[in-house]
């Protein structure tokens, strides 16, 4: 492997650890809390460990040195994968399958990358708006099918602005458009949405994520939490869906449950990345999530497309019209 390609790998994992400390120093508590669900602070430190074992390794040119024969693996792999350390040769017969399959899916994932629609999902009224900070942004949402034909929603943000984090984000979007065809489980489709990004070389940071599959007939909603903001429910009651397990990419020991909640015709469930709580006014003060459970109260019964404008319109006030710092995205979904 040439210098050129230890070069790139070094300075990328050099990068996200630097994002990942810098984010654990500024960061408040409460968003630590948010980001990193039922773990403690202590569980990112032990993935620190391993990018900086792995920029060391890049330094001095052992990094991906085949543990079986002291020949370097292919480069490609490292860039997906900066852990491996066995060459393809040397697998079983049972790896080698399991290889087989994760490259295949790597192929569907590229032929996936198609212009969004949204589909009709049985049993809920939805709507969405997005808004960059600038030309691209690495906010993202979606809307598809479980492999039980159960209609399911994401919403999810790259840390980070611009180019680099909506190429990211389309990747996510393809990934996630192959996995939630083959799983019938929220968590087991982030589960393997973590493997597939957790060493990649082109994460930066960390993705925060909100899965959620919806049976229409028992009005069971079940979701998981990847360290994203905390949607709103509300309707019958106001609830807050907490995080379920860390954001995807920012703990070495991954760890993901599926929670439930049975929901009742009429109500409201608003998602959103932190573009819009973290939205400031002129005195530098947040716009906060307290706003949205305002806002929610204020207008019962309103249609989902009616309660993005009413916090559209409220952000817009707020922020006196100015353009957003960060990527904006609202999803409603209102049950029928």
């Amino acid at each position: 492997m040439d210098e050129r390609a230890f070069g790139k790998i070094r300075e990328s994992l050099l990068e996200q650890s630097q994002q990942i400390e810098e984010w654990l120093k500024d960061a408040p508590k409460e968003e630590k809390q948010a980001r990193l669900g039922p773990l403690k602070e202590t569980a990112i430190q032990k993935h620190l460990e391993v990018l900086h074992t792995a920029a060391a390794k890049a330094e001095d040119k052992t990094l991906g040195l085949c543990t079986v024969c002291s020949d370097y693996i292919e480069p490609c792999r490292l860039e997906v994968d900066y852990t491996a350390c066995v060459c393809i040769d040397h697998y079983t017969e049972d790896q080698r399958r399991k290889l087989e399959k994760e490259l295949e899916l790597s192929q569907k994932v590229q032929k996936a990358l198609l212009p969004q629609e949204i589909p009709n999902l049985p049993g809920l009224e939805v709507a969405a708006f997005s808004q960059p900070a600038r030309i691209v942004g690495g906010d993202y949402f979606d809307f598809f099918h479980f492999k039980d034909g159960s209609p399911g929603f994401v919403i999810a943000d790259v840390m980070g602005k611009g180019v680099a984090a909506s190429l990211l984000m389309a990747s996510l979007q393809a990934s996630l458009r192959i996995l939630v065809t083959q799983e019938s489980s929220p968590a087991e489709v982030v589960k393997r949405l973590n493997h597939l990004f957790c060493h990649n070389i082109n994460l930066t940071k960390f993705v925060t994520l909100f899965l959620a599959r919806y049976d229409k007939d028992s009005h069971i909603l079940s979701y998981s939490n990847a360290g994203h903001n905390p949607p709103l429910v509300f309707g019958t009651d106001i609830q807050w869906l907490h995080s379920t397990s860390p954001a995807i990419g920012l703990v070495e020991e991954f760890q993901c449950h599926t929670s439930e909640m049975k929901l009742s015709p009429g109500d409201m469930l608003l998602l959103y990345t932190d573009g819009v709580t973290e939205a400031r006014n002129s005195t530098e003060e947040e716009f906060g999530p307290e706003r949205l459970i305002e806002i929610a109260t204020q207008n019962p019964g309103v249609s989902a497309r009616e309660i993005l404008s009413h916090v559209r319109r409220a952000l817009r006030g707020y922020t006196d019209g100015q353009p957003p710092e960060d990527d904006t995205t609202l999803l409603a979904a209102k049950v029928l």
